[in-house]
């Protein structure tokens, strides 16, 4: 849970200033003005631009979280005539001055020399962003490794003609989390550039299980020696991994698939379908020191390695039609971790930024944000505050976006 107590009269900003506080948005403020001034010397200057401030940035950010609750096509929106147009909140900004502090913003304007990574320009506010994670919230023993719901709002996607679709960028990066399973905070953020160059880059690793196996000891570098169980999905779950988390004190769960995973050291005997029909619930074990694989038949073979749960332990998955079907323990485990895992994609992933900018970094940026929204209402839900207001997900959104707008309105909206 929490690592803080936070006041009765806790507002949205204040959970939301523990991931992004004001010497972050302070920083944004210094790079945008100092990326204006030499996109200005380069290309000629721009007699309409002003440095930008603290209470722009601000202003500036709750425009765009706007669109996490009302999903609309374009930011611009609020400023039209149209369905989407919002008068409460245009007037505090012209649109014009918030196209030029979009066209400015930077986190980082100016390349170092020793700088090689693809992420330079967004960086230090994911670094930022994690500490904040890491001393804002201490998760359960129970964790799952996945790439969580960020597609498109379905709305906009169904109204899309198939030319505005194909116009649309496919994503350049891949975004994976090590969440809290029984809250669903998460806890660590990495972002695979698609397009990296190298050895470890996208390109090099493609569809190849090294890929995934970087992508968790990366999302588990922080986890070691806290005997954490790790629930994770086929393209993830490997012999060789767990092996090596066991040596950290990272314990696992994981579905093995014969088609995404890595299956080198598994024998082939538990790999294969027996002849024999078997019926529901029945279920072979093979164990190596703390290791086991379980095949487990429920209308279809489904094989499960782990270190973290004694194959022996009986447990049940609960059907509505068919009642309750015996499994081992590991298999009752990972199935209800990962149906949370499926709630919170469900209520949460449809209150990410529907802003989609072209600039990879700048993508990646406002789904850091979203994150952020999603973690600080989660640690909202967990205070003594919630008890007070009790917001839904969808009035926290509002309020953030009205106290970062400076609006005086303490009454929530519905």
């Amino acid at each position: 849970g929490p690592t803080r107590k936070m006041p009765l009269t806790a507002s949205a900003m204040d959970f939301f200033q523990l991931f992004v506080p004001d010497n972050v948005l302070k920083n944004m403020v210094v790079q945008t003005n100092m990326y204006a001034k030499k996109y200005q010397e380069r290309f000629g200057s721009d007699d309409a631009w002003i440095d930008v401030t603290l209470t722009e940035m601000k202003a500036f950010l709750g425009y765009m979280i706007s669109t996490s609750i009302h999903h609309c096509e374009s930011v611009l929106s609020i400023w039209s005539s149209g369905f989407y147009s919002n008068k409460s909140i245009a007037l505090i900004m012209t649109q014009t001055r918030f196209e030029k502090i979009l066209k400015y913003f930077h986190i980082v304007a100016f390349r170092s020399s020793q700088t090689t990574h693809g992420l330079y320009k967004i960086q230090p506010f994911l670094d930022s962003l994690q500490s904040g994670f890491d001393s804002a919230f201490r998760p359960s023993q129970a964790q799952v490794l996945h790439e969580p719901l960020i597609d498109e709002d379905p709305v906009f996607i169904a109204t899309c003609t198939e030319r505005e679709l194909r116009k649309r960028k496919k994503r350049k990066f891949s975004l994976w989390v090590r969440q809290c399973s029984s809250t669903g905070f998460i806890c660590q953020i990495y972002v695979h550039l698609k397009e990296g160059s190298g050895a470890d880059g996208l390109d090099a690793l493609k569809n190849k299980p090294q890929l995934h196996s970087m992508v968790a000891k990366n999302l588990c570098q922080n986890a070691s020696g806290k005997n954490y169980i790790i629930f994770t999905g086929p393209s993830i779950t490997s012999l060789n991994l767990f092996e090596e988390f066991e040596k950290q004190k990272i314990y696992c769960c994981g579905l093995l698939s014969t088609r995404k995973s890595d299956c080198t050291g598994l024998p082939p005997s538990m790999l294969n379908n027996p002849e024999t029909p078997q019926s529901r619930g029945q279920y072979r074990i093979r164990m190596k020191g703390n290791m086991s694989l379980i095949c487990w038949y429920n209308k279809g073979h489904f094989r499960f390695l782990t270190n973290a749960y004694s194959p022996v332990q009986q447990g049940v998955i609960i059907k509505r039609k068919s009642g309750e079907i015996p499994c081992p323990l590991a298999v009752e485990a990972f199935a209800a971790h990962l149906s949370y895992i499926c709630k919170y994609d469900d209520k949460y992933s449809k209150y990410f930024i529907s802003h989609k900018p072209n600039k990879t970094w700048q993508q990646v940026f406002w789904f850091a944000i979203s994150i952020a929204i999603n973690n600080a209402y989660i640690l909202y839900k967990m205070s003594e505050a919630y008890h007070v207001t009790r917001y839904s997900r969808a009035q926290f959104g509002e309020r953030l976006v009205k106290e970062l707008l400076g609006l005086d309105d303490t009454s929530p909206s519905h």
